[in-house]
Order: C-alpha cells, then sequence, then structure tokens
C-alpha cells in the first residue's frame, strides 16, 4: 500500500503505518482513519481497495511529505531573511527555543569538537 509516495509498512497496524509519511502522526492518523471508517487495529494488507482510495483521498487534501518540508524550509529561510534572533540560531545550528548551551544541545551542536590535549606527543626512537 502507497500512499503520498510511501510504502506504508504491511506488517504493522494502518495508525502507525500512516505515521511513515512526513507530516502524519498518531492523533492525525485517527482522524483519518475515523474519516475513512476503517479500525485502528486492521493491517494495511487485510483494507480493501475501496478504504485504500479513501484514505488517499483524505491525505492528499493535507499538506504532506514534500509540501510540508518545503513550507517549513520556506518559513525558516524567511526568518533568516529577516535576521531574527530565532533565524540566526537556526543559521548558526544552536537551538531556536531557549534551551541552554553550555553543557547539552548535543543533537543540534553535533560531535563536540576539541582542540587536542593541548601537550605535545613525544616521538619514540
Amino acid at each position: 500500500m502507497r500512499i503520498a509516495g510511501i510504502t506504508i509498512p504491511e506488517n504493522k497496524r494502518i495508525e502507525i503505518g500512516l505515521t511513515a509519511v512526513y507530516g502524519i502522526g498518531r492523533p492525525l492518523a485517527h482522524v483519518i482513519l475515523d474519516e475513512a471508517k476503517v479500525a485502528y487495529d486492521k493491517k494495511p494488507k487485510d483494507i480493501t481497495p475501496e478504504q485504500e482510495n479513501i484514505i488517499r483521498e483524505i491525505v492528499t487534501r493535507l499538506a504532506t511529505e514534500g509540501d510540508l518540508k518545503r513550507e517549513v524550509a520556506g518559513n525558516i529561510k524567511r526568518l533568516k531573511d529577516i535576521q531574527s534572533y530565532r533565524g540566526s540560531r537556526h543559521a548558526k545550528s544552536l537551538p531556536s527555543r531557549g534551551q541552554r548551551t553550555k553543557t547539552n544541545a548535543r543533537t543540534r551542536k553535533g560531535p563536540r569538537k576539541t582542540m587536542g590535549s593541548g601537550k605535545k606527543k613525544v616521538e619514540k626512537k
């Protein structure tokens, strides 16, 4: 089963499988399945083609995948262009929501960059 260009895992419940699409989380998956009148615990392989088409049609109405990624990237670019504080934090790859950076923030900053041990190594003869 493919939705929005993404293959939904066949062995997982449909409510979990829909979250493979960028922009669809558990709450939105529940809304989609309620609208399509599909049980949450069904597997994608057990869904009828009519139900699959209804789900696909509902998802196409939403901003997902490429459209949503473009929108988010555009919002970040706008913040950088107007030179806002949040935009400058995005440009420097630092947390933009007020977290401390003396310690932590390793996910955003990446691995620690050290300048070596500070003492020269003696060459052995």
